[in-house]
């Protein structure tokens, strides 16, 4: 057999379609039908990220000509996402209602395509920089309908706690995939040579200790006393101790990312004219939290766990403050 290194190719390489099989093989009662949900999912964000690479010479930067239920304009990038996540999730057979950021209401699937499946998700987070280049992504978290018949806007708002899976994926100068079905978090870069996801960061942990702290310092005139108590202690620690460096992008994905891999905290802190923080709690604070709880982290509002709140709406409702953090946090957030 040939030296696989030789030719600077692995030919064994734990792809995370073989992985997602490597999993289902421990549940004998498994279907296949989450497999191919994930197969599906995958497709969408191969796709998403070859239109993130052409997006200047397919002329998908710019505004669309409308807003979305956030009140955001929708740039044209965010369209095609968002329908690239619909019809691929859709003719998998394995969901049955979805939620997007991009749509007003509930996303139902026509019987015949139905499964027991609901996905919430962000097509495009960090929309806002896509002229710029700055690294966007897409975040989803999935769920198993609990309910007998046809699904309902019950099986939707639940808390995090019962997601079966939470994802995101990065497009930046490579293209990764970071997933969790609750058991660890493993890290997939796409190899655009074969068109596969290979695992690149198997079991990723929360350093124990983190040196950045990543958020909008343009609101800290809005910021409870709690929250800008918390953060001079960050940058004017007591003597002795190294102040933390600051470092956002502005791109939820991103941010988080560098958080998971680098150690340190990330917040959205509530303000006067966003009292639950601007952070959607189904298709964006949910799945970040289990991500960050699975590698050992910590996601709270400062005073509950993320995954433990009740949504009571399906739209704008936010994750008040939300920080992602590394463990332990040193001090309550009050």
């Amino acid at each position: 057999m040939a030296d696989s290194q030789q030719y600077g190719i692995q030919t064994d390489s734990m792809t995370l379609q073989r992985f997602v099989l490597a999993e289902q093989k421990n549940h004998p009662d498994a279907s296949g039908d989450f497999t191919n949900l994930l197969t599906s999912l995958l497709t969408a964000v191969k796709a998403i990220a070859s239109a993130t690479q052409k997006a200047g010479l397919a002329q998908l930067y710019g505004i669309a000509g409308s807003t979305n239920v956030q009140g955001e304009e929708v740039k044209k990038l965010d369209v095609l996402s968002n329908e690239l996540m619909i019809n691929m999730l859709r003719s998998s057979y394995t969901t049955c209602m979805m939620v997007s950021e991009e749509n007003e209401e509930l996303i139902e699937v026509e019987k015949s395509k139905r499964g027991n499946y609901i996905v919430t998700f962000d097509p495009l987070d960090g929309s806002s920089n896509i002229d710029c280049l700055v690294s966007i992504g897409t975040i989803f978290g999935i769920y198993k309908k609990r309910t007998d018949g046809d699904a309902t806007l019950a099986d939707v708002l639940r808390p995090g706690r019962e997601m079966v899976a939470a994802g995101y994926a990065l497009y930046g100068s490579a293209t990764m995939v970071v997933l969790t079905t609750g058991n660890g978090v493993n890290g997939f870069t796409l190899d655009p040579s074969i068109g596969e996801f290979i695992l690149t960061h198997p079991n990723m942990r929360c350093k124990p200790k983190g040196a950045i702290y990543s958020l909008n310092e343009g609101y800290a005139a809005a910021w409870s006393k709690g929250v800008a108590e918390y953060i001079r202690t960050r940058k004017f620690p007591e003597p002795g101790k190294k102040a933390m460096a600051q470092r956002y992008v502005g791109s939820m994905v991103a941010d988080v990312h560098r958080t998971l891999l680098n150690g340190g905290i990330f917040l959205y802190p509530a303000t006067a004219s966003s009292p639950n923080g601007k952070l959607r709690l189904l298709y964006e604070g949910n799945p970040m939290a289990m991500i960050m709880e699975q590698a050992g982290g910590l996601a709270t509002t400062g005073k509950m766990p993320i995954l433990d709140i009740m949504p009571t709406k399906l739209k704008h409702q936010g994750d008040r403050k939300a920080p992602k953090a590394h463990r332990p946090i040193d001090q309550p957030l009050k």
